[in-house]
């Protein structure tokens, strides 16, 4: 089954996801690898001579909209951004299941076929689950990683969500604006969070994708425990999802190598402050 509702569908988004690759400041250049679960596609930009690093844009979400949000990357380093297989976007419409580690076997799959042994990565929400996916099941492909607002460390009960299901179906009947609003609200907390890509690109993805609800599960503890990589891991107080009040604790317990970073009194969707930027660069940059 397409992960979309119509070829249509297809169009416009992949439509958009060309246009916000022409917003981008650097030059960029298509790749595809080809994976033991499909053909993955990914754009390579930022510095040709920076430090390599691995990129995975959130849940039904793409790889565009990401890059032109990680503009503070830029300059520092060789930006390799995944689509999401099953996901929107250009790789292959193969749906993994988030609940096990095959995400982490594609990634690991993907670092190999890019022809690095190991990676620096940075992703946030349900990109973040897979590079935590990624260091339960290839410890030794990741370098460092930063996981923003992240998923698969200690998620909320999906029963927290429920308040964006009914607005977002209220929309897929009505195609009314207020609903979608309704449905991002929760994760924006304030309008002012709510930029106009963002916007757009929730608005395709729910009207035309087959939207993804699960979102990586918690990742184990001896799992997780085998990679040694330094890791920052940067969660907000007031996110719906992934709570900093969750995630930070359980990070602390079971990464080895770990520095975690509260963002407060925000939610899921946030602006980083330059010094935030700064600290992640810096990290990732070691």
């Amino acid at each position: 089954m397409s992960i979309y509702r119509s070829l249509e569908g297809k169009e416009k988004i992949l439509s958009l996801y060309d246009a916000q690759l022409k917003r981008l400041k650097e030059p960029h250049s298509d790749i595809m690898i080809d994976t033991s679960f499909g053909k993955t596609h990914l754009i390579k930009t930022g510095d040709p001579d920076g430090i390599p690093l691995l990129v995975f844009h959130g849940g039904n979400a793409t790889t565009a909209y990401t890059l032109l949000s990680c503009d503070f990357l830029m300059k520092d380093f060789l930006i390799y951004a995944a689509d999401t297989i099953g996901h929107p976007g250009k790789s292959e419409e193969v749906s993994l299941s988030p609940g096990n580690y095959d995400y982490g076997k594609w990634a690991g799959e993907i670092i190999t076929g890019l022809g690095f042994e190991s990676m620096a990565c940075f992703s946030g929400s349900f990109g973040a689950g897979i590079i935590a996916k990624l260091m339960c099941v290839c410890p030794g492909k990741v370098k460092r990683a930063v996981l923003y607002i992240p998923s698969g460390i200690n998620n909320a009960p999906a029963v927290s969500n429920i308040r964006m299901l009914m607005p977002m179906i209220a929309y897929r009947i009505t195609h009314e604006d207020k609903w979608l609003k309704r449905c991002i609200m929760p994760l924006a907390i304030t309008e002012d969070n709510i930029t106009d890509d963002l916007y757009e690109t929730a608005k395709l993805s729910i009207t035309y994708s087959r939207v993804k609800t699960g979102m990586p599960g918690n990742v184990s503890e001896k799992l997780i425990g085998q990679c040694t990589a330094p890791t920052l891991v940067m969660a907000a107080e007031k996110d719906c999802m992934f709570p900093a009040g969750r995630v930070i604790p359980r990070a602390e317990k079971i990464i080895k190598n770990c520095t975690t970073y509260l963002l407060k009194d925000r939610g899921h969707m946030n602006f980083l402050t330059d010094g935030e930027k700064q600290m992640i660069v810096d990290f990732l940059k070691g």
